[in-house]
């Protein structure tokens, strides 16, 4: 036992004198190991650095400036940039990615006519996952780099577009030759585009349909070529396309505060109305970071936030108003739910559901 102690005693001295030597380089080292273990875990709330969360708000209220698809998706692959060294955008039908706009590639025009494999590797699990997905260069396509160029640092990440619940598109990122990648900033960014396209979506169509016009409103639009990328989510199978299952398996899939007996047609409806709410409370969380974080600590979130929720409020009562989903209200649940983390004390005594 004491020559084992000893021996510890001269292992630890050694180690203690190799650390105080090299001390600077490894904790630099250690960062940054530790720092791209931890990405693929940290969640979307995981800040950057001071200086970098500005500029990552400029570049959510840039994508949130476009009234269209194209110039949210333009937008978002713009704003890459400061992220990435390069980044392209494919969007998927049929299990295929089909490339629409690159940027930072020495030929991005050649992404337009580019089908990038997702039948293995980090674009795999991204368009199966639905997450966020990190590798190596040697886990993308080699077709794509041969074309396009190698990744020099050898790190790629492969990110998810979500609409409507489905990868709608993949957004492939590497450091090029910058040397910059971050990961957690692009799925930031991806995210965003996600939810506004959605909310911009809903609320293009939100003034053009009353009561009687609600199931017009909720057809899928006419399927476009994705070749022509005229509108790259055009051919994108939207949620309602199921509601030739059967009625009782659509009824098991209504939000819990829908009546348990139901049609099909008006379960889907109040799937729809919930699914609203919490996209209109996702816009008012993205614009709004510091009243939420202050409205919470100070229990007055409505006064904070009244016009916003208000203003949403509207939007959500025009379109589902005078629908089955009408009596639910997931408009005030959501509210408490998303911005009050199910507190509604944290709401305020102004606040009346």
């Amino acid at each position: 036992m004491s020559e084992r102690t000893g021996i510890e005693q001269i292992v630890t001295a050694a180690v203690t004198k190799a650390l105080e030597q090299n001390l600077p380089g490894l904790r630099k080292d250690l960062v940054r190991a530790v720092s791209e273990d931890l990405r693929p875990y940290l969640s979307e709330s995981a800040a950057p650095s001071e200086g970098g969360t500005g500029e990552l708000l400029k570049a959510i209220s840039r994508i949130h400036a476009g009234s269209t698809q194209k110039e949210i998706l333009r937008a978002l692959l713009d704003s890459t940039a400061a992220y990435s060294g390069r980044a392209a955008l494919f969007v998927v039908k049929a299990s295929a990615a089909s490339g629409w706009q690159g940027r930072g590639f020495a030929d991005s025009d050649g992404i337009k006519d580019f089908s990038l494999d997702v039948t293995g590797g980090v674009a795999y699990e991204a368009l199966h996952s639905r997450v966020a997905a990190r590798g190596r260069a040697s886990e993308i396509d080699p077709e794509f780099l041969s074309r396009f160029g190698a990744v020099e640092d050898d790190r790629v990440v492969v990110l998810p577009l979500l609409l409507k619940d489905k990868v709608a598109a993949l957004v492939y990122a590497d450091a090029g030759s910058t040397g910059g990648l971050d990961g957690v900033a692009l799925e930031l960014l991806v995210k965003a585009t996600s939810a506004w396209l959605e909310v911009a979506s809903l609320r293009k169509q939100a003034p053009k349909e009353g009561p009687s016009e609600a199931a017009e409103a909720e057809a899928p639009a006419p399927v476009q070529s994705v070749t022509s990328f005229s509108d790259p989510f055009a051919s994108h199978a939207p949620m309602h396309a199921a509601a030739a299952a059967p009625a009782k398996a659509m009824a098991a899939a209504a939000p819990s505060g829908a009546p348990p007996q139901m049609s099909a047609e008006d379960a889907e409806v109040h799937r729809k109305a919930q699914r609203f709410a919490r996209l209109l409370m996702d816009e008012i969380k993205l614009y709004n970071q510091a009243k939420v974080s202050e409205g919470r600590k100070n229990r007055d979130l409505y006064d904070r936030l009244k016009e916003d929720i208000e203003k949403s409020r509207a939007t959500y009562q025009k379109r589902y108003g005078n629908t089955a989903a009408a009596n639910a209200d997931y408009f005030s649940h959501e509210v408490v739910r998303s911005l009050a983390e199910d507190d509604i004390s944290l709401m305020g005594g102004n606040f009346k559901g």
